[in-house]
Order: C-alpha cells, then sequence, then structure tokens
C-alpha cells in the first residue's frame, strides 16, 4: 500500500513534518511495509519556510535584520535543496508577533527587514524567491523592503521621505539607480491569498490596518497615503498599481512585488504543491491523508488540504483529511474531493489540553492506526504482499 501523507501543521500544536511522521507510524503498526510518502505541506502562510526545507532537502538561515519597530530583530527564512531559491515568509521580519500590542502603530511600523533578508539571499546565490504574504504589522506599501534594496522615495524638496505608512503622504518621486543591480537576474513567486486592492473601502488600510493597531483616524491617513502612493507610482512605471489583485496584502506589500520586483502573485497553496512535486508524488498511491488543524469553511477557500484533495481527485485517489476540531461547514469539503474527514479528538477537552503536542501527537498516531485497521478489515487485498513502489517511510 502506498499512502501520501501531505498535512498542514496544527497551528499552535505540532508541525506539519512532526503531524506526518506520527500519521506514519499508526499506518505502520497496521501496515508495517506500506510505503508512507511524506510531503510536508503549508499553504504559503506561517511554516511555509519549515514545509518547504523539509520537503526539499534545504536549510534554514538566520540573520539579523531590520524589525517593524526599526530595532534589530532575529529572522530566519530557507534555502531550498537546489540551493538556488529562497523562501521567505515576510512575518519573520515584520510579523504582528514582532511588535507589542502598546507599539502597534503601522503609521511608523516598516517591511525594510524583508529587504534586508533577500539581499542576504542574493548574497547566498539566490536568484528565485518564493515569499509568503501575511501576518505583517506594516501598512507601508513595501517602501521600506524597497529602501533596503537601494530604491528612493523622495519628498517635494529631495528628501528622503522617511519610513513606516505615515511616509507615504511625503513621496513625491521614486529614484531607482541605486536598486540592488541582481534584481534584474532574479524571479519572485508570491504566495497571495487575498485580492484585496491596495486602496479604498477594500484596501489594505480598512481591511487589515485595524489589527495591526490603526485607529479610524489612522485608517483613514494610511488609506489617503496608500492611494497617493498609487498616483506617483502610475506616473512613474505606467499601469494602474489599484487594478493588481493582492495590491493590499501584507499592507500593501503585495504592490511592491508586484510593480518594483514583476512578482507573480498567486495560489499559495498552488505554489506549495508545485515545488514539492505533489502531483508525481501521487502516482501509484491508494490513499491520501491530508488535514490541519481546524476543518471549517475556511478550508476551501486556498487551504492547503483542499488543494491536495483537488489533485487527488484529479487522479481518482480517495483523500482521508485529519483535523483537530471540524465544523459543520466542513461537509461541503466533501464536493471538492475529500472522500472523508475526522476529527482526532475523542471526548470533550479544553482547548489547551487537545493543542498539548504530546496529546496531539498521540491523537494522531492512535487515529492513523484505527482508521487503517478500519481499511485491512474492509479491504483484505491491501496487504503486505500487494505492497506499491518502494517500501518504508520516504521524505
Amino acid at each position: 500500500m502506498k499512502v501520501v501523507i501531505a498535512i498542514d501543521s496544527f497551528k499552535g500544536s505540532v508541525s506539519s513534518m512532526a503531524a506526518s511522521t506520527e500519521i506514519a507510524a499508526g499506518i505502520n503498526k497496521v501496515y508495517p511495509e506500506a510505503d508512507n510518502v511524506i510531503l510536508p505541506l503549508a499553504d504559503g502562510g506561517e511554516g511555509t519556510v519549515e514545509a518547504l526545507v523539509s520537503a526539499t532537502g534545504g536549510q534554514i538561515r538566520s540573520v539579523q535584520v531590520t524589525g517593524p519597530l526599526q530595532q534589530p530583530v532575529q529572522a530566519s527564512y530557507g534555502i531550498l535543496g537546489n540551493g538556488l531559491t529562497a523562501v521567505i515568509e515576510v512575518a519573520a521580519a515584520c510579523g504582528l508577533p514582532l511588535v507589542p500590542v502598546e507599539h502597534r502603530n503601522p503609521l511608523r511600523t516598516t517591511t525594510y527587514g524583508v529587504g534586508e533578508l533577500i539581499l542576504d539571499a542574493i548574497g547566498q546565490g539566490c536568484r528565485e524567491f518564493v515569499i509568503g504574504l501575511g501576518g505583517s504589522a506594516t501598512n507601508d506599501a513595501g517602501i521600506g523592503m524597497l529602501q533596503a534594496l537601494g530604491y528612493r522615495f523622495t519628498d517635494e524638496a529631495g528628501n528622503d521621505a522617511g519610513h513606516g505608512g505615515e511616509a507615504l503622504l511625503r513621496i513625491r518621486s521614486i529614484d531607482a539607480a541605486h536598486a540592488c543591480p541582481e534584481l534584474g537576474q532574479c524571479v519572485f513567486k508570491i504566495a497571495c491569498d487575498v485580492d484585496n486592492p491596495l486602496y479604498g473601502p477594500d484596501g489594505a488600510a480598512y481591511v487589515f490596518g485595524p489589527q495591526k493597531g490603526a485607529s479610524p483616524e489612522m485608517v483613514e491617513v494610511l488609506d489617503e497615503g496608500l492611494a497617493g502612493f498609487a498616483g506617483v507610482v502610475q506616473r512613474a512605471f505606467g499601469g494602474n498599481v489599484q487594478n493588481i489583485p493582492g495590491a493590499g496584502a501584507a499592507g500593501g506589500l503585495g504592490a511592491a512585488f508586484a510593480v518594483f520586483l514583476q512578482g507573480k502573485l498567486q495560489s499559495g497553496v498552488g505554489l506549495v504543491l508545485d515545488i514539492i512535486g505533489m502531483e508525481e508524488k501521487l502516482h501509484g498511491a491508494h490513499i491520501v491523508i491530508t488535514g490541519e488543524g481546524r476543518l471549517d469553511g475556511q478550508t476551501s477557500m486556498g487551504k492547503a488540504p483542499s488543494g491536495v484533495a483537488r489533485l487527488a481527485q484529479k487522479h481518482g485517489i480517495p483523500v482521508i483529511a485529519l483535523a483537530g476540531g471540524v465544523t459543520k461547514e466542513a461537509s461541503g469539503l466533501n464536493d471538492l474531493g475529500i472522500t472523508s474527514f475526522f476529527s482526532i479528538v475523542n471526548g470533550p477537552v479544553s482547548l489547551e489540553q487537545a493543542m498539548e503536542p504530546d496529546e496531539a501527537r498521540y491523537n494522531l498516531r492512535r487515529t492513523a492506526e484505527q482508521l487503517f485497521r478500519l481499511i485491512q478489515a474492509v479491504s483484505p487485498g491491501c496487504n503486505n504482499d500487494n505492497n506499491a513502489g518502494d517500501k518504508g517511510n520516504r521524505a
């Protein structure tokens, strides 16, 4: 029996690799020689670096960069096994958890550290980038990142406009003369699962600003700055940045990547599945195991399990989804290719207890074992003499 295990992390509990390992252990108690193919998974958000580095045999690199409050922070990114592709989660350098609640102010926070991570990766020989947007504490339209990369944004007097969302109001011109020359050799693939425009009622400031500490008055100022910046960009480069789906992602970083770095904004899970070679690994599989911490109505909207299910359905392979919690809305997942789904929690427990790593690992292993005992009972032909492919666990 060949089983492909492609499960997202259970956020705050167990990583994708840890969850996969426990599921494989449960399967092997029933089918000792099962061919378990482990594919660490993410959807472009938190955990993407770890998943892609694990899947490709890459490495994690940690560097000191400028944090969102312009103070030094230690940030990590991944270099894939090919040595040419860097994977960066912008939250590592400008994420909301890096800013204490009392200091959250998107008028002042900067994405400068994201640019420093890109420069470091370029110095390591990387020329392809996978960027995970999301979780930022910023609303500066990516000017901080671009400043780190050598771009200069000036006011009416020709002086530097400064940093943070408030600087957008002062920008009148853009100078790219000293931009990092290697950028022209780089390809940027952006994991972005929102289509918000840069400004306006559905833009970065109004939709995401409040969760970053912006008051109603700040939101208005930020939105005015984003609109003004869009005008400056249009005069400098042509085209309407407002019309780019996802321009407002991560406080406008989506716009910066798309316009200044010619980045391609695309589905996060689709990008991850392509990199790990998911479709190729499905060949010869009998069953696919996927899942995440919580299966609900949002799972079908670009989350990792739905992406896995669509590929498996294309090849006629049944899919079992495991989760810590399952809501009523998850029933719609059966129409998207998930054959059946199960909660790994057996009885009433507190959320804290259910998320305790040792408890979650045990529940994953136990649930997988019980499911495959059922499979063995109803499908006696799936025995150890009929295994497909190589035997054992493969990551």
